[in-house]
């Protein structure tokens, strides 16, 4: 054996992603609750610290876990600095508290010879002033070796529980055969818009809402006031690069482009329009030039706001990759190269590529090459189009090369796929996943779900961003539901995750699909799209006073404190959201009908609130400024689709009465 064996067991720690093998996910400043099983042979009792620092550096943070029965323990850090970080747990046989116990159980069984035991301990005391070195310590340890050494039994046993000296034991411990868990368990760290941000997506070629003519990046600022306006962050465009020309996509997904007609961003790449080569490090030349897109980047910073660009690994027949780089795609039989398909689609004007082709290495590098190309332009934010069809291994290496350059960019992963590969890119680094919320409708639907996304392992490292709608995707709920459907689906998406988004029509209720699908008509991803951004009918005011809640209360920065709430009507679904000083609690009744009033009663977890049974507690209605004094966890809601389809409450506890009157907090 070349190593000495370990000397105590731990096993099963959490939060754990594979056995360390990925990194759990937090922002700055949050916690990180760690439990594990720690236990040795024979009677001695045990110690143990939980220990955490940022990766790479030599020393560690340490905080004394406890003993939460059945041998597992618990301890809680704090990661205070983006960036990636690690934490275990180090244990050992605590040679003083075994001795301490074991002088208390003698003197309880009417054993008073036990001068062995003290110079016992006092050896133990001792041992420790010299691991304090020159230090007070060190002295008060002494003392208390010295004091020991002439002690009898009853003033022995007093010094060995004295609370002082415990302290210094525990500071100065004897680690020399303690073991330490490996692997480290890694943390990734994000910055706050990681975590808790609103993205607004809309296609610049349409920011002036002109049905017969193209936007450029200096026309967007108009849009982009619009969307800081009801309290979005993140503006987030499709693809801005030169579009090909060859199999280029008309209206309505035609083969057949007409003269004007602009055709499909996700068609990337043209080298004879393109400026700057034409491919992923260009800007389409309608839209403006590089320097353009860079001016609108500054703009947007200094609005408080960031541009999060579409990554999407396409290339048209036009790319410039197809000349240069002909190896790095698929080929048929014939030689020619294959475009893509998802059957019954196909997508004739995009060619995509193998990333393992005989010259894949040269291919991953363009890739990080093309991301740091717009990181280093100001972009920090990349929602990555299908990543579930091109390897997990790159994703992993990818991000970590970006990351390693610029630790605050934001990968977010729109993968709708089978859970376990959403799952598998989420732990590969995407710091936000698309979700399944788009499809889940009713009570019982969004119940699971929502408790599925915050409950360990999955809160740990799966992000969800609930985009309410996408270019590609009108769900049927709000195809029938109407005006209602728009603002229930708000209001879920806002108020149950920390980061959700809307893709533009969506405040205007757009809902006319092709017929069968859950697709829009007329989709402006082939065409430009005309619109009236104040549209009679829009949701625009209820959509900001949503914006408006999650911003003033502190819950909503928070993802795992959803907790699901019992209604007694199976269309209204509750849940909350709590502070753990419960200084800031908010309750939130909405109706999964778009339809018909529903009413029915809802329960109020009172304990868990801090409310007695018989007391008065006030809920204030964020979303209309109104009142309600509610007794007891049982209250009745009324919800209208078309008046009043959700309660927004803020719950104030009672604190006390004046002139017979009460006084909520």
């Amino acid at each position: 054996m070349t190593q000495s064996p370990e000397t105590v067991v731990i096993r099963h720690i959490t939060p754990s992603l594979d056995n360390g093998r990925f990194s759990i996910k937090r922002q700055v400043g949050g916690e990180i609750v760690v439990e594990g099983d720690i236990f040795k042979e024979g009677h001695d009792l045990v110690s143990a610290l939980l220990k955490w620092r940022l990766a790479g550096h030599k020393t560690w943070n340490e905080t004394p876990m406890r003993p939460i029965g059945n041998d597992r323990w618990q301890g809680t850090l704090c990661v205070t600095e983006m960036g990636a970080w690690e934490f275990t747990i180090e244990a050992w046989g605590d040679v003083f508290f075994s001795w301490q116990h074991e002088i208390a159980k003698k003197f309880g069984a009417g054993l008073r010879d036990l001068q062995s035991e003290i110079l016992e301990g006092a050896a133990f005391i001792e041992a420790a002033a010299l691991r304090a070195g020159k230090t007070p310590d060190a002295n008060a340890l002494r003392k208390f070796g010295a004091a020991l050494r002439v002690a009898d039994a009853d003033t022995a046993l007093t010094h060995a529980h004295d609370p002082a000296l415990a302290a210094l034991m525990c500071i100065h411990a004897d680690r020399t055969l303690s073991t330490v868990a490996q692997p480290y368990q890694p943390v990734w760290v994000d910055r706050e818009r990681a975590t808790f941000a609103a993205w607004y997506e809309f296609f610049p070629r349409s920011a002036e809402g002109k049905a017969d003519s193209g936007s450029t990046f200096r026309d967007c600022l108009g849009r982009i006031d619009d969307a800081k306006s009801m309290g979005f962050d993140v503006i987030y465009f499709p693809p801005i690069h030169p579009i090909g020309a060859t199999n280029r996509k008309g209206r309505n997904n035609s083969l057949k482009c007409q003269p004007g007609e602009p055709g499909v961003p996700y068609a990337i790449g043209n080298k004879l329009q393109g400026i700057n080569g034409g491919g992923h490090k260009d800007v389409a030349p309608e839209l403006g030039t590089l320097e353009d897109f860079e001016w609108l980047v500054g703009e947007t910073h200094k609005r408080g706001m960031e541009i999060a660009l579409d990554f999407a690994i396409n290339c048209s027949p036009d790319h410039p990759y197809v000349e240069e780089h002909p190896e790095w795609f698929f080929k048929r039989p014939d030689g020619s190269i294959k475009y893509a398909e998802n059957p019954p689609k196909k997508y004739e004007d995009v060619y995509p590529l193998n990333f393992h082709n005989e010259n894949w290495r040269t291919l991953w590098d363009e890739l990080r090459d093309v991301i740091l190309f717009w990181c280093e332009r100001g972009v920090r934010i990349l929602r990555v189009d299908n990543p579930h069809t091109k390897p997990v291994a790159f994703w992993e290496w990818v991000i970590a090369e970006v990351k390693a350059k610029f630790p605050d960019t934001v990968f977010l992963s729109e993968a709708f796929t089978m859970p376990k590969m959403m799952q598998e890119l989420a732990k590969a680094g995407f710091t936000q996943s698309y979700t399944y919320f788009t499809w889940r409708n009713t009570k019982q639907e969004l119940e699971e779900y929502f408790t599925e996304l915050t409950t360990p392992p999955m809160r740990d490292f799966f992000r969800a961003n609930f985009f309410v709608n996408t270019p590609d995707i009108l769900p049927e709920f709000l195809q029938k539901g109407g005006r209602p459907a728009f603002i229930i689906r708000a209001v879920l998406a806002a108020l149950a995750s920390p980061v959700y988004g809307i893709y533009s029509g969506f405040e205007l209720c757009e809902n006319t699909p092709v017929p069968g699908k859950e697709e829009y008509l007329d989709s402006e991803k082939y065409q430009f799209k005309g619109r009236d951004w104040n549209a009679p009918g829009n949701i625009k005011d209820y959509i900001t006073r949503l914006n408006s809640i999650r911003r003033d209360n502190r819950v909503f920065r928070d993802y795992d404190n959803l907790r699901i709430q019992t209604t007694e009507n199976d269309a209204i679904l509750a849940f909350s959201k709590t502070t753990a000083a419960l200084d800031n609690i908010i309750y939130v009744a909405v109706s999964v009908d778009p339809w018909n009033a529903q009413g029915g009663f809802v329960h109020v977890p009172l304990e868990d609130f801090g409310i007695g049974h018989d007391e008065e507690y006030r809920m204030e209605d964020l979303l209309t400024g109104e009142k309600f004094t509610w007794r007891g966890p049982r209250n009745f809601v009324g919800l209208d689709p078309h008046e009043r389809p959700a309660h927004v409450f803020r719950v104030r506890r009672l604190i006390g009465r004046r002139a017979g009157e009460p006084i909520f907090a």
